[in-house]
């Protein structure tokens, strides 16, 4: 039985990787919502594959990492509310890790079910109640702007996990051995 919180070195290797990717696709490959600083990134995809594969740490360091490096190097500072609120959906994604069966080659409809009932929870703690709150106290942000912000991000956000995240886990376990598939002759 997978442990959930189990942190070996592919897991390291996972995270390393995992943040990178993040970084770069939240820099580049994302999608204007017409809400000001709230776009469709593509990035929670890759955060919730990892997060599904790696568990609860790997992922919520992957999007912690990501987001962070990004606003890092594209604004010079760090909106942390919305970097706590990124390793915390990713984290919540993780939880879903040790009852999917992705590295024994099965990925069906009910693991996909299962998947994006975590990814959407996930993304509703974070977007809806985190983000909004910390930046309400932290930053002493507007509550309607940020509250309308969360949603959007909610939202775009659980839409980019469920449909690359679910592709990306289908995907990978096609190419993993079925568990039994394997006979001595």
């Amino acid at each position: 039985m997978k442990k959930l919180f189990e942190f070996k070195t592919k897991t390291i290797v996972a995270t390393g990787l995992g943040a990178a990717l993040f970084t770069l696709l939240f820099m580049y490959v994302k999608i204007p919502t017409g809400i000001p600083e709230t776009d469709i990134q593509t990035a929670y995809g890759i955060g919730a594959f990892f997060a599904a594969l790696f568990g609860p740490i790997a992922g919520g360091l992957i999007a912690f990492i990501g987001h962070a490096l990004s606003d890092g190097i594209q604004y010079g500072s760090i909106w942390w509310s919305w970097v706590v609120a990124s390793g915390i959906s990713c984290f919540i994604i993780g939880l879903v890790y040790p009852k999917l069966h992705v590295e024994d080659g099965e990925f069906g409809k009910k693991d996909i079910v299962l998947f994006n009932i975590y990814q959407i929870i996930g993304n509703f703690v974070a977007w809806v109640i985190v983000a909004p709150l910390l930046d309400v106290v932290v930053y002493a942000e507007p509550a309607n702007l940020v509250v309308t912000q969360g949603v959007v991000a909610a939202i775009s956000n659980a839409i980019s996990a469920g449909v690359i995240g679910s592709i990306l886990l289908v995907l990978y376990s096609k190419t993993r051995s079925k568990k039994g598939s394997l006979t001595k002759e």
